[in-house]
């Protein structure tokens, strides 16, 4: 894929060293206090007790919901527009009903007027009868923070190692790697699912640091876009004995939204094989979405 994030193609081990001291670089040169500030921070960090959010090869990190939940108080994320009720299949087989398409609230008053247009631009779709886009029946990577929302159906694995955490949705699969105790590349160049940096906290949760993230991809399922000056802050905490994590996720893009807004997601440990699935390759493009093609890579962007 075309716009796979460059970082993601070299090996974890090599690109660890190969970034943390490219960064220690720059922050000596730039910063020199405040890069032994980080240093001390850093190993803090290593001496405080850290959250296992691994599990076995037969267990899993499955979401409840494949929408951003809104928080308890403060500006949330787009939800449905209450004339077109959002009806998910799990929802649909629980109550015998029938599932529907997404057609978002335009009232939300976290949207600005340019990103109130482009969510026009799908609801129209939606509201025509056609089949709306879906990153992963597209085999389009999800961006953050829809990473959390990703599907219903395939769960998350993590896997932790001193310095970096790896997070392989089934899907696709879609990998997303997050640096331990480093400061975010300069200037980062806009990939799939950004420049994530993060750290532990208080002994069972994760911190992840989003910046740099292409404009292909959508804040969620509604397809609320965002510009290159999206940042995401997703805090994962161990809760319920270590058999759930609870995710709260503080998004910020002057560009598209007028004020900062939170959202809530839970994950919740099921039994479940460690399986591959393979999408572009197997994806015979049935539907014929015509807005985003299917997503094919004429040449490595690395």
């Amino acid at each position: 894929m075309s716009e796979t994030n460059s970082a993601n193609a070299l090996q974890p081990a090599t690109r660890g060293r190969a970034t943390l001291r490219i960064r220690l670089a720059v922050g000596a040169v730039l910063a020199p206090v405040a890069a032994a500030t980080w240093l001390g921070s850093a190993l803090a960090q290593q001496q405080e007790k850290i959250p296992d959010f691994s599990l076995d090869h037969k267990s899993a990190w499955l979401m409840i919901s494949d929408n951003l939940l809104p928080p308890d108080s403060g500006p949330g994320p787009v939800t449905f527009d209450k004339r077109y009720p959002y009806v998910d299949n799990r929802q649909a087989n629980r109550t015998n009903s029938q599932p529907t398409y997404r057609v978002a609230d335009l009232t939300n008053p976290i949207l600005t007027p340019w990103a109130v247009e482009q969510l026009k631009k799908a609801n129209d779709w939606v509201l025509a009868g056609k089949v709306p886009f879906r990153a992963r029946e597209r085999c389009y990577p999800s961006g953050v923070p829809s990473w959390v929302v990703y599907t219903l159906v395939q769960p998350i694995h993590i896997l932790q190692t001193p310095t970096h955490v790896t997070m392989i949705n089934e899907g696709g699969q879609e990998v997303r790697r997050i640096w331990l105790n480093v400061p975010h590349a300069v200037n980062p160049r806009p990939t799939w699912y950004g420049d994530s940096v993060g750290h532990y906290e208080g002994g069972d949760t994760l911190v992840v640091d989003t910046i740099g993230q292409t404009t292909k991809t959508f804040v969620d399922p509604y397809l609320t876009p965002h510009t290159e000056q999206l940042h995401v802050i997703e805090r994962y905490k161990l809760t319920d004995g270590g058999k759930a994590i609870d995710i709260s996720i503080y998004v910020e893009d002057p560009g598209a939204f007028t004020t900062p807004w939170n959202a809530k997601q839970r994950f919740q440990r099921i039994d479940r094989v460690w399986e591959e699935d393979i999408c572009a390759e197997n994806n015979a493009d049935f539907l014929h979405y015509e807005v985003v093609p299917l997503p094919q890579a004429d040449r490595p962007d690395f």
